[in-house]
């Protein structure tokens, strides 16, 4: 199974090349939040995307039925078709499927909804605001868009829900569902979600710093990204481009807790141990670890726990950083994006940093690559999603040649 296609629409880039850049210099795209009003909340700040006009990339007709998140979907599974090299002009494709993991999918079109009516009074807001509502409308109309007639769904396990939906593209193309599987996920920022995790007190008040002692919550962020997956010897047969190996991946529920890991970290090293199996692989060739690397306490602990248990003696020799010192927690999309960033780092020999990563914490003692990123041969890396309610996926990637 090979990768052959990215997308990217974040914070630090609106496309691959720009996200590329700003991953190696060390950007952060963290500020305070316009998309709504944040002076009562005890954050105020987060990776937004900014100098974004739809029209740009929409009609005006298109955009009445596509909520913000539905709109970096198809910008960034536009991209990564492109990136694959392939067509989708003209009739319908049968053997191209599409799976996104999703989180508040078109919530924040909901609220302008929400707020119209208040503010509307008896006046009828535009219902087109309500059609995107359900987080899997983002997968419909990426299908809808390109007309891809293959296997479709929707994966929603919270903040690895991107991530399995790439595990679960690779399943449906082993079992000759589907040639090609466009496959990541989509979320953008809403209000609900704003406040939902202010409220839980997981909130950096400052840009967020995963591993960092002084590390006080997670900073939260929205974009795209977006894999194109299909067998090898397909891609080889059409002269396709490969940036990358998919080897496998491992997807558990620690029945713990709906937010907090199981504390001992046994869980979250079984899925990397699962994953390395599956992908027929050992410790000692993992080069790089993409970190969930939330940014709060318990989080981060329990995560490098979780690598030395499953990495053993070796996971002192293994870089891990988090990217979302950079894009913030992009939630339902966080997985496929970071899982980006993963290939970008094989394909082009660096290994990511954690910005903001000042201050060494004696229960995070890994090398979090802190500040700057570092040119390094990469082979294997592991990218990890650990999200609520226990549900936790690694997948592996392998530099192809």
């Amino acid at each position: 199974m090979v990768i052959t296609g990215l997308g990217a629409f974040t914070a630090i880039g609106k496309n691959v090349l720009q996200f590329h850049r700003s991953l190696e210099e060390g950007r952060a795209g963290i500020d305070e939040v316009t998309l709504f009003e944040v002076s009562k909340y005890p954050s105020k700040i987060a990776a937004q995307i900014r100098d974004y006009d739809p029209s740009d990339y929409f009609d005006r007709n298109e955009l009445r039925r596509l909520s913000r998140t539905d709109q970096f979907a198809i910008i960034a599974s536009r991209e990564a078709l492109r990136n694959a090299g392939i067509e989708v002009n003209g009739g319908a494709h049968p053997e191209i499927g599409v799976f996104l993991g999703a989180g508040a999918g078109g919530m924040f079109s909901a609220e302008q909804y929400h707020r119209d009516l208040l503010l509307k009074g008896r006046e009828r807001p535009r219902p087109s605001l309500l059609v995107p509502f359900l987080p899997s409308y983002s997968t419909d109309a990426v299908a809808r868009r390109f007309r891809l007639c293959g296997p479709k769904g929707t994966i929603t396990t919270a903040c690895s829900s991107s991530a399995t939906s790439i595990g679960y593209s690779a399943d449906l193309i082993k079992r000759g569902y589907a040639d090609v599987m466009i496959c990541g996920g989509s979320d953008a920022m809403s209000e609900l979600t704003f406040g939902g995790f202010n409220a839980l007190r997981v909130v950096d008040t400052a840009p967020c710093k995963p591993f960092d002692a002084r590390r006080m919550g997670m900073t939260l962020g929205e974009g795209a990204g977006i894999l194109v997956l299909e067998e090898l010897n397909r891609a080889r047969a059409r002269g396709a481009s490969i940036h990358a190996e998919f080897l496998g991946y491992c997807t558990i529920g620690e029945a713990y807790h709906m937010t907090a890991p199981e504390p001992s970290g046994t869980e979250q090293s079984r899925t990397m141990r699962e994953a390395m199996r599956e992908a027929h692989i050992g410790p000692d060739e993992v080069d790089y670890i993409s970190a969930h690397g939330t940014g709060t306490p318990i989080n981060d602990r329990v995560e490098t726990l979780a690598i030395k248990d499953a990495l053993g003696e070796r996971a002192y020799s293994v870089p891990v950083s988090s990217i979302k010192s950079m894009v913030g927690h992009c939630l339902g999309s966080a997985g496929a994006i970071e899982a980006t960033a993963a290939v970008l780092s094989i394909t082009r020999d660096f290994i990511p940093p954690t910005v903001n990563y000042r201050e060494r914490d004696e229960a995070c003692d890994l090398d979090y690559v802190p500040g700057q990123s570092r040119r390094q041969r990469v082979e294997t890396v592991l990218s990890n999603s650990f999200a609520f309610g226990g549900n936790c996926t690694t997948i592996v990637m392998r530099k192809y040649e």
